[in-house]
């Protein structure tokens, strides 16, 4: 085999969606002896990274970590563009199995950025494909939208058969973020190009759309695109041993939708028993939360709670296993020399709150006292929901962490707008600090009191129903902490924040505040 040969090859593996991961894994690694025997190291690089990108397919995340910083250092030493690319498009995806959405999204905007008259088709779609992946990650669906609105058109003027799987991402990304309608739409036209390619549908894509169907109240829609997802996955084209059991479970859930309840639990029966007999841990997570919607279904609720008793149990499992993986792949990371250079990253992450990646505890007590120290116009805030426990008794606790995540988004921005050098950190619990440096108490009280309009006007009932989410905001400057230290300066804002509460809630207090209060009563 010549190098414009294996190049071809290469090619094909590099562009094509392929669902035999172990044995393309082989086969790239056979095509690396084949480029060094050839003496082409670029060749040979390609086939590195084709091999790190099958290991990431089969789950061996810390191995595609440790791999990847020789390919990357490779490129970058030979101006390797194309391989720059594809190496920053998996970097991407090893972060995003992290749960670094930050880097994740970086890593993507670069695989981007490094598109030129070389690259292929493939590469201009899939690489705007993933990037609007991790603006999704990073809650950033509007943006997403853009990228993903690119893709289409690159694929649909080129007829690439990418855009099935950019369209089957999309509806995924719109689906889980709650728009049902923008998903159906998408799904609706995903559906129509495989009519119009006569391309049949692969089982991923059809339970994306059996999905869907299902959250868009579509049960017999949905039942009959997953007896067709399940009847191809039996083909045997496609090697994904978690797969049935995901598709017997939506399933399940259009057949519960139906009413359909023995149906509905014949099915699950044989989730389960894949589950079990495969040792596949996200799937029964997801199994036996379906079993506790069917038992409820039913009626029958001591069933129900026995059933949602076994989910969280399974769920921390995994949630469990899944932070040793991470810890795992961290560490390949940091056994390579290159990848002591991320020390500086996790040293940010560990000063990081992990639910709304606010700054931490942590990042307070190590910023606070030089500003302390340096900036005598420095105001503070502790900012505070208000009946934040009847959200979690009344809702959830999923529903809370939304609202501490939104609460936080609003934060942020506000802040932002205020001072720019600003910050806000999660003290814990319900409990925001809000840092203004050069910001004078009254100035500072205007700002916390637009932010606490602000949050009180957001549109909430899609989250918290009839609830209201206000908050109660204590402020303090130096001026009136007994002494200039980061305790007592917090310490005189949790006495403001004491009195916002005792007279009423939604409120600003600060020193002035105290003898008459800004905001007024709340239902709250």
């Amino acid at each position: 085999m010549d190098a414009e040969k294996l190049s071809a090859v290469l090619l094909t593996i590099e562009d094509r969606r392929s669902w035999d991961a172990r044995a393309e894994l082989a086969r790239a690694i056979e095509l690396e002896q084949v480029a060094r025997d050839l003496g082409d190291d670029l060749l040979a690089a390609r086939a590195r990274l084709c091999q790190i990108n099958m290991r990431m397919r089969r789950g061996d995340v810390a191995a595609a970590a440790e791999q990847i910083w020789h390919v990357h250092q490779w490129a970058v030493e030979h101006d390797a563009r194309q391989l720059l690319a594809r190496t920053h498009l998996i970097w991407s995806a090893i972060h995003l199995h992290l749960g670094d959405a930050e880097q994740g999204l970086e890593h993507a905007v670069l695989s981007v950025e490094l598109l030129d008259d070389e690259s292929t088709e493939h590469m201009h779609v899939w690489h705007r494909t993933k990037l609007a992946d991790a603006l999704y990650f990073a809650d950033d669906m509007e943006t997403a939208r853009v990228r993903y609105a690119q893709a289409e058109e690159i694929a649909l003027r080129a007829g690439s058969p990418a855009l099935l799987c950019m369209l089957n991402n999309y509806a995924y990304a719109e689906s889980c973020s709650g728009n049902r309608q923008r998903a159906g739409e998408v799904v609706d036209r995903l559906q129509q190009l495989a009519l119009d390619w006569n391309t049949p549908l692969e089982p991923a894509f059809l339970d994306t759309i059996g999905s869907v169907q299902v959250s868009n109240g579509q049960y017999a829609r949905a039942e009959a695109t997953m007896q067709t997802c399940i009847e191809r996955y039996a083909e045997g084209q496609w090697d994904d041993a978690n797969a049935m059991a995901q598709y017997l479970v939506t399933l399940a859930q259009a057949q519960r939708g139906l009413g359909q309840h023995d149906e509905a639990q014949a099915s699950l029966d044989k989730a389960l028993q894949e589950c079990r007999s495969r040792d596949l841990g996200e799937s029964l997570v997801r199994a036996h939360r379906e079993q506790a919607e069917l038992h409820a279904a039913r009626g029958d609720f001591a069933a129900a709670f026995t059933a949602h008793q076994a989910f969280f149990k399974v769920y921390h499992r995994q949630q469990s296993l899944k932070r040793e993986a991470r810890a795992r792949t961290r560490q390949a990371m940091f056994e390579t020399t290159e990848a002591r250079q991320e020390a500086e990253r996790f040293r940010e992450q560990a000063r990081r709150d992990p639910l709304t990646g606010l700054h931490n505890r942590r990042y307070v007590d190590e910023r606070l006292p030089d500003l302390i120290r340096t900036d005598p116009a420095l105001t503070v805030a502790l900012v505070d929901l208000d009946h934040f426990k009847q959200i979690n008794d009344q809702l959830s606790h999923d529903i809370g962490d939304q609202v501490l995540v939104r609460v936080a988004q609003v934060l942020t921005r506000e802040v932002a707008a205020a001072c720019s050098d600003g910050f806000v950190a999660r003290m814990g619990g319900e409990e925001f600090l809000v840092v203004l440096p050069g910001t004078e108490v009254p100035s500072a009280t205007a700002h916390l009191d637009g932010i606490r309009l602000t949050i009180r006007n957001q549109h909430w009932s899609p989250i918290t129903q009839h609830l209201p989410v206000t908050v109660s905001i204590g402020v303090a400057g130096l001026v009136d902490a007994p002494e200039d230290a980061q305790a007592p300066l917090l310490s005189t804002a949790d006495s403001h924040l004491y009195a916002a509460k005792h007279g009423g809630r939604d409120r600003v207090v600060s020193g002035t505040g105290l003898r008459g209060c800004i905001g007024h009563p709340s239902a709250a």
